[in-house]
This record gives C-alpha cells, structure tokens and sequence, in this order.
C-alpha cells in the first residue's frame, strides 16, 4: 500500500481514493500490518468509505495478522453499522482467527463482547462460534 492510498484511507479522503481507484490503485494492498484498506477502514469506523471499498470490489475475506477479516476488526471496535454492512455484502462468518485470537470466529467476538444484534445477524447467516 502505497503512501499516497494509505494517507486516503486513513483521512477517510471519499474522493481522493475515488480518484485513486479510478487511476488504478490496488483496493486489495496491504499496509506494514497487513491490513487493506477496507480492514482500516472497518475498524476506524469510516462507513461511506466501507461502503465505497465494497462497492470498488474490496475483497470481503483478506485477512491480516492473527487471521482477523474486517468483519472482526469491526466488531472487535464495535462498529455494529459496519459489521451489519460486511455480514449483508456477504463476508465469510466463518473466519477463525489465529495467534492471541485462536481459534475464534466473529461470532464467538459479537457475542463475548455482548454485541447481541450482530450475534443473531451471524447466526443467520448461519455462523458457528
């Protein structure tokens, strides 16, 4: 992930990283944590700019360290719009994370967190915790 993309994505910049897709930016490059730009912008928050990566063709399931996908990271900084947002683009409820995370998925991370709505929402979607 380039200098130019990440300061974008971290400023919640909506047309400059546009104008970045638009000249062809990798959506899908990771930065020195391993984490794409929909990864960040799941755990800051950003949703228009969640949405704006899905809607560019963000690939829902890249994980980075410990295994964790975007839906994870949402939930774990307890973004609910946001997880809601992946889990009905179609995000892999199944992920089991690995390292510190072992072994959980977002659901067993929902429902330890007492995030009781995206917990029935994963469910649904036919998760396993």
């Amino acid at each position: 992930m380039n200098k130019e993309w990440k300061d974008a994505i971290k400023q919640g910049n909506l047309e400059r990283v546009r104008l970045l897709l638009r000249n062809g930016a990798d959506i899908n490059s990771k930065d020195e944590h391993g984490q794409t730009a929909l990864m960040n912008a799941a755990h800051a928050g950003q949703v228009e700019l969640v949405r704006l990566l899905i809607e560019n063709g963000a690939d829902l399931d890249i994980t980075a360290k410990y295994n964790l996908s975007a839906l994870m990271l949402a939930i774990i900084a307890r973004h609910t719009e946001i997880a809601q947002l992946l889990i009905e683009t179609g995000a892999d409820v199944n992920i089991r994370s690995t390292g510190n995370f072992y072994g959980k998925t977002a659901l067993f991370l929902a429902e330890h967190d007492g995030h009781s709505e995206i917990a029935a929402l994963l469910r649904q979607k036919g998760a396993s915790s």
